[in-house]
This record gives C-alpha cells, structure tokens and sequence, in this order.
C-alpha cells in the first residue's frame, strides 16, 4: 500500500507478552462497561416512573458511553492479539470520528444535565413549562447532532489532507495526530479545531460553571431540607463532570503539549481516561447514588435469575 492510504499504530510494537495480560484487562473492561451502562438505559426505559428529564438524561449518557467506547475496544483488543497493526485510512478517520464525537456528546449532554438542576432549583415553579418533554428532545437533539456535524466537518477536513507520513504513536486514531502526518497546508483545520474547543468544550463548561454557582447561591439561602435535596441530586453529576473534566483535559494537553516528558506508559493511561474511566464509572455513580435506579436494577438482575 502506497504511504498515506493506511496507518501504523507504532505503540503496539514490542510489547511481548504483556499483551495478553492487557487483552484479559480490556475485555473485562469492555464487558463491564457494556453490561452497566445496559442496566442503566434498561431500567430507565422499563420504569415509567423514571421516564423524567433527570433520568432521560442519565441514559443519554450511557448511551453515548456504549458508542464511544464501541469505537475503541474492539480494535484495540485485536491489535494486542495481532502482529500487524496496520489501518486503512478510512477505518482510522472513521474511528476518529466516533471518538471524538463522543466525547463532544459528553460534554454537552452534561451541560444540559447542568441545565436540568439549574431549572428545577432555581426556577422549580416554571420547570414543567421549560422542561417539557418537546423541549427536552429539542435539546437532546442539539445536544447530538451539532457535535457530531462538527467532528464530521473536522473528519472530512483531515481526509482531504496529503500525508507525509503514517505512523501515529497512539493506541488509537487521533485526529490531531494525523493532522501533523500533513505536508500540506493545515491552517484551516486548525483554526476549525479552534473553534470546535471553543463551542464544544469551553461554552458548555462555561455554561455548567455558571449553573453550579447560581444553584449554590440558591441553596445557600434555602432551608437544611431544600439543600440536602438539591445536594443528593448535584452532587453526582458534579463527579461525574470533575471526573470527565480532568480526563478530558489531560487528553487533549498530551495531545498538543509534546515536550511534558511523561513516562511512555502514563501518557499512555492519561490519554486513555476519558475513554475508560466516564463510562464506567457513570452508571456506577448514578445505579448507587439514586434509589429509583437502583430498586430497578436489582428487580431487572432478579428477573433474569
């Protein structure tokens, strides 16, 4: 195959018999991840109870949990296996794409999750009327296809590019990675790239903080019962967006930042967390931290006995 029409993953190289300790750790991984975020998005849906903005919200997020990560363990399962770790052009910006895609999904479903609890405690009498279950698809619909309109734009960009080279040091397609295998010109991608942080990333953090801070200010002048209400329901999602925030911030510091002089193998798990650590550890935290999900759970894990 000519250079430019297919990829090497030149991290897989070399690394023994570790790969099947590492292929067992990722299929648990793997299966763990499929099989909580399932439990979640299936006792939502089965509950009627449940079907409100708060917990419409939650399956969002283990639905976009089991498209990521859909687009990352199979391959990287087979190619600890394999002693080729070659792919084909098409294959790697497609796989960009998903990855990116939902991590961009992330945080903006995580924005409006903000905006959920920013209405319900700041303005409880008006939230049937803002959070109606139109308005609720509205936005969840926003909240998927810009993102994804956006990578997709950025994909079709760094398909077009020449490229100069075909080794990506990654374990997985990066799409910064393959911009800088260029020897064209890239100014457009870049200042493109600038903006996807910007309305992707930085307005939707921006947009959190700000919710946060007003839904403190409430609590602070409200009742002992009003804020122990407000904290039990918060408080999750505050983990979850701190957990996701530093993963993401690490992701896309290594991935611009080339002269940290980390350890091949943190740099390695550091850039991997957002990939890993989100979808498991969300339906955990939520299956734990509220009841209604939780009831369900065991009656779902009971009935399949």
């Amino acid at each position: 195959m000519e250079n430019g029409t297919y990829f090497y993953l030149m991290l897989f190289d070399n690394i023994g018999y570790i790969r099947y300790t590492l292929f067992s750790l990722g299929i648990i991984l793997y299966f763990a991840i499929i099989l909580f975020n399932a439990l979640i998005i299936l006792a939502i849906f089965l509950e009627r109870t449940l079907h409100l903005p708060m917990y419409i919200l939650i399956s969002c997020l283990s639905i976009n949990s089991v498209f990521g990560t859909a687009a990352f363990f199979p391959r990287l399962l087979t190619d600890l296996l394999s002693d080729t770790h070659l792919v084909s052009r098409e294959a790697c910006i497609l796989q960009a794409f998903v990855i990116y895609s939902y991590a961009s999904n992330e945080n903006t479903i995580l924005m409006l999750m903000a905006f959920d609890r920013y209405v319900a405690i700041c303005k409880p009498l008006q939230y049937n009327n803002i959070m109606t279950p139109r308005n609720l698809s509205v936005l969840i619909a926003i909240c998927w296809i810009y993102p994804m309109l956006c990578v997709g734009i950025a994909a079709i960009l760094s398909a077009r590019l020449a490229m100069c080279g075909n080794k990506l040091w990654k374990v997985y397609c990066h799409n910064w990675e393959i911009v800088k295998l260029s020897c064209g010109n890239t100014i457009v991608i870049n200042v493109f790239g600038f903006f996807i942080v910007t309305t992707i990333i930085i307005m939707p953090l921006s947009f959190i903080l700000y919710s946060y801070v007003k839904i403190l200010i409430i609590c602070t002048k409200s009742s002992t019962e009003f804020r122990r209400k407000a904290y039990q329901t918060c408080i999750p999602h505050i983990v979850i967006l701190l957990n996701f925030s530093v993963a993401l911030f690490c992701e896309v510091t290594l991935s611009r930042i080339e002269n940290l002089n980390l350890p091949l193998g943190l740099s390695i798990i550091l850039s991997l967390e957002f990939l890993i650590v989100p979808p498991i550890l969300n339906p955990l935290v939520y299956g734990l931290n509220f009841p209604e999900i939780r009831k369900k759970i065991i009656c779902i894990i009971k009935a399949s006995k």
